[in-house]
Formats: structure tokens, C-alpha cells, sequence
């Protein structure tokens, strides 16, 4: 473990021993990051008014930020998600298995269902719901098309290379 890991009032970070937080990377107050799991350069994860919670083999990548509701929801990513660079994630769920790319923004209330896809550089507006297996895209983000068994093999494959990755950076 890395990073800046601070706690916020009586709250701290859990983190896992086999997660990666990254030198540069923020994690404050009422977070909990789960086996295999990694935080990348830049990225803050600000759980210090409501909660965030990440699952197993999850990957934050570079410069993303995930922060929550005062008077909503936290955030919850489920295990083997991927969440693309400089993606936004404010106060959502991603169930396990979806994917986030780059420079995304996922909102308040906002359900990712497993399997689903948010593209790159997507707006997800508040209290959307992505279907599993729907491809969204666009700004406001719309279902797009089906995911197909092609791009699910991509992104676990992603996911699992982001869990190696993390060990090699770690040290481990």
C-alpha cells in the first residue's frame, strides 16, 4: 500500500494488503477497497461524507475520481470492474463486470448492471439505469447496441491484466 491514505473524522480507509494504491493517488475517509484490487497515479477516492465501497480485482485508473453523496447514495463498484483513465464517478453502483472508459462521467443514482458498458468520454446522467449487456454511449450517454461475447472476453482480460499489473507495481 501507498498513496495518501487519510482518514476523514472517525473514518478510515480499509484497504486490503493485496490492493495497489498508487504513490500519487488520494484515498480518504470512509472507503473500502477489496483483494486484488488497484488505485492508479492521480486518481482520488473521497468517501467523506457517505461511503465507497470496491470489490475484488477492480482497477481505478489513472487521474479518475470517485466520490459520493452527502444526502444520497455512496458508491459501489462491484469485483472485476474496470473504470477507464480520468473517469468521473459520483454517488453510482457498478455491479461486477462492467466496464468504464476513459474520461467517462457516471452520476447520481445511476445502476450499472454487470456485463454493461459505458464508453469513452459517455455522460450518464442521474438515476439512469445501463442494462446488463447495453452498450451506452454519447453525451447524455444512450444504449448504443448489445455487448458482444468479443467485447466481454476484452475487458475481463483487461481486468485480469490490471490485477498483474498492480502486483509488478507493488512489488509483489
Amino acid at each position: 500500500m501507498s498513496g495518501v491514505i487519510l482518514p476523514f473524522r472517525d473514518r478510515f480507509p480499509l484497504i486490503d494488503p493485496t490492493a495497489y494504491v498508487a504513490p500519487t493517488a488520494a484515498v480518504v475517509g470512509d472507503v473500502a477497497v477489496g483483494p486484488e484490487s488497484s488505485i492508479w497515479f492521480g486518481c482520488t477516492v473521497r468517501g467523506d461524507v457517505n461511503e465507497v465501497r470496491i470489490g475484488a480485482r477492480s482497477n481505478i485508473q489513472d487521474g479518475s475520481v470517485v466520490h459520493v453523496s452527502s444526502r444520497g447514495q455512496g458508491t459501489y463498484i462491484g469485483d472485476d470492474v474496470t473504470v477507464g483513465h480520468m473517469a468521473l464517478l459520483h454517488a453510482c453502483t457498478l455491479e461486477s463486470g462492467c466496464f468504464i472508459g476513459m474520461k467517462a462521467c457516471v452520476m447520481d443514482g445511476v445502476l450499472v448492471e454487470s456485463g454493461a458498458i459505458i464508453g469513452a468520454g459517455a455522460l450518464v446522467t442521474p438515476g439512469k439505469r445501463v442494462k446488463a449487456g447495453q452498450l451506452w454511449a454519447g453525451s447524455p450517454a444512450r444504449m448504443v447496441r448489445e455487448v458482444t461475447e468479443e467485447d466481454r472476453e476484452s475487458f475481463l482480460k483487461l481486468a485480469a491484466g490490471y490485477v498483474e499489473l498492480a502486483r509488478i507495481h507493488g512489488g509483489r
